[in-house]
């Protein structure tokens, strides 16, 4: 089995800042992308930002100079720095990872989800 479990949400004032966790565990051979997707009310799931197990990363365009993805490969975990936050980035945010198991099947898993709610 895969684990992975984010951490990090909660309630923060317009400007403020947030940091969101994602560590995946339990019976993984390698770790491909890792990333993170929100959803808000009424709205379909899209991605926030996405990393490469050699450090590539890829942003929405309503994220870039506000947002920062990085990982710890030694640790299987994800981070997103979430600065300057605005109402409409109020979302649940969920962690997605593409690994190799130790059956040898890539596949994709996620995380249960975090709310960020950004409001005054």
């Amino acid at each position: 089995q895969v684990q992975v479990v984010e951490s990090g949400g909660g309630l923060v004032q317009p400007g403020g800042s947030l940091r969101l966790s994602c560590a995946a565990s339990g019976r993984i051979y390698s770790i491909n992308a890792m990333g993170w997707y929100r959803q808000a009310p009424g709205k379909e799931r899209e991605l926030v930002a996405d990393i490469t197990s050699g450090g590539s990363r890829n942003y929405a365009d309503s994220m870039k100079g506000r947002f920062t993805i990085s990982r710890d490969n030694a640790k299987n975990t994800v981070y997103l720095q979430m600065n300057s936050l605005k109402p409409e980035d109020t979302a649940v945010y969920y962690c997605n990872c593409n690994l190799l198991n130790s059956d040898f099947v890539v596949r994709t898993y996620w995380g249960q989800g975090t709310q960020v709610t950004v409001s005054s």
